[in-house]
């Protein structure tokens, strides 16, 4: 058995640029300074419950889909919700959002649903909004680059 810390990427990507985005997290998560943290990533319909106990921190990604979370992320929250609800209180947690307009009710919902769970944000949701840009890979990579870090270091 590993000594090492649990990060579990739970994100949808249903494109090529929202592919792009969680590859970017990953790598990011995996940097080669990083030593003790190993990094997992299931798309959310395929995560279950599991998964969520076995992680030390998450980082949750998702296209807003009519002002809301991607259905998929939805999924994976119905199913857990109950499993993991008194275990993991405290779990540190990030998120990215692709929105092309908005992102408010996106960031609104998974708050919501993190309230609920309990779990501790480590940093605001990341929206990029509008158009695709290049610099949304960047910021994905150093999402997932602190949130590793972070854990690696004890810092959550």
């Amino acid at each position: 058995m590993s000594g090492k810390k649990k990060l579990l990427v739970v994100a949808h990507a249903p494109s090529v640029n929202t592919q792009r985005m969680v590859e970017a997290v990953l790598n990011g998560a995996r940097h080669e300074d990083i030593e003790n943290v190993d990094v997992k990533h299931i798309p959310p319909l395929q995560a279950v419950a599991e998964d969520v106990l076995a992680a030390d921190a998450i980082i949750l990604g998702t296209t807003e889909n009519l002002a809301y979370m991607s259905g998929a992320l939805k999924d994976f929250f119905d199913r857990v919700y109950y499993p993991v609800l008194e275990k993991k209180q405290g779990l540190p947690a990030a998120a990215y959002i692709r929105a092309g307009q908005d992102g408010t009710g996106t960031k609104r919902a998974l708050e919501t649903i993190l309230t609920g769970l309990k779990w501790r944000w480590v940093q605001p949701p990341l929206i990029c909004r509008g158009d695709f840009s290049e610099e949304f890979i960047d910021q994905c990579e150093e999402l997932g680059l602190t949130m590793s870090a972070s854990l690696d270091n004890g810092i959550i």
